[in-house]
């Protein structure tokens, strides 16, 4: 299974060496900004699976950029870990209130990161590595990149699973083919949208013999959900 990704915005170098080493060390890959602009750019190229988030940070405040992460349909889950100086209740309640699934006061040792960040994506739902997706009878094993139809194994090309993983982990909402480009394949690749066309038709096919296909259904003039209600 592919590294998760993190990115870390922190605008104090050190902290950003001291972290991106750690992260690195126990088999992470780190993405980095300084600041929230930056932060935007690399989540523009691609989707991580976490960020790693500064309270304080020039220009746009961490607390500010959380609540705007999930606000956007594209991020609202995305797990964030707040870091901060700031020790008091109170303040980490606004965090928390902010829309972070964690809260780390610094100074804080590299064991106790990693930890948390392990413990943020065990319970953020699909990019946990032991989990199951399921749907009536069929299964997606995210450990072992595994898909199956009442117990027969299905096989499919890597952009198909990509697709029905996403669909899986978000069931009963309708996504463009822009969206799907975004989430799917990332914004930094440059293919044309009909290319989504192409795939659910190849999605489908895999999944026809054993009648799946009727769940990834098209909405007309909006793009395609994935629905057990048939």
């Amino acid at each position: 299974m592919n590294a998760k990704r993190i990115l870390l915005v922190e605008d104090e170098q050190p902290i950003r060496e001291m972290v991106v080493f750690a992260l690195t060390n126990a088999g992470y890959e780190v993405e980095e900004a300084a600041d929230a602009r930056q932060a935007q750019a690399r989540i523009a190229e691609r989707l991580p699976d976490l960020v790693l988030l500064d309270w304080m940070l020039p220009g746009i405040s961490g607390i500010d950029y959380a609540r705007r992460l999930k606000k956007d349909d594209l991020t609202r889950e995305l797990p964030i870990i707040m870091l901060t100086a700031r020790a008091e209740e109170e303040d980490k309640v606004q965090g928390l209130e902010s829309g972070a699934d964690d809260y780390m006061t610094k100074p804080f040792s590299p064991r106790e990161m990693v930890a948390r960040i392990r413990a943020v994506l065990r319970r953020g739902g699909p990019a946990a590595e032991d989990e199951m997706l399921c749907a009536n009878g069929l299964t997606l094993d995210l450990a072992s990149h595994r898909v199956s139809a009442s117990e027969t194994l299905l096989e499919m090309g890597p952009t198909e699973y990509r697709l029905l993983e996403f669909f899986m982990s978000h069931p009963e909402r309708v996504y463009s083919r822009g969206q799907l480009l975004d989430r799917v394949w990332g914004s930094n690749v440059y293919v044309e949208e009909r290319t989504v066309d192409v795939h659910i038709r190849r999605l489908r096919k895999v999944l026809e013999p054993h009648g799946y296909d009727a769940l990834v259904q098209t909405v007309r003039g909006a793009g395609y959900r994935f629905s057990t209600r048939i």
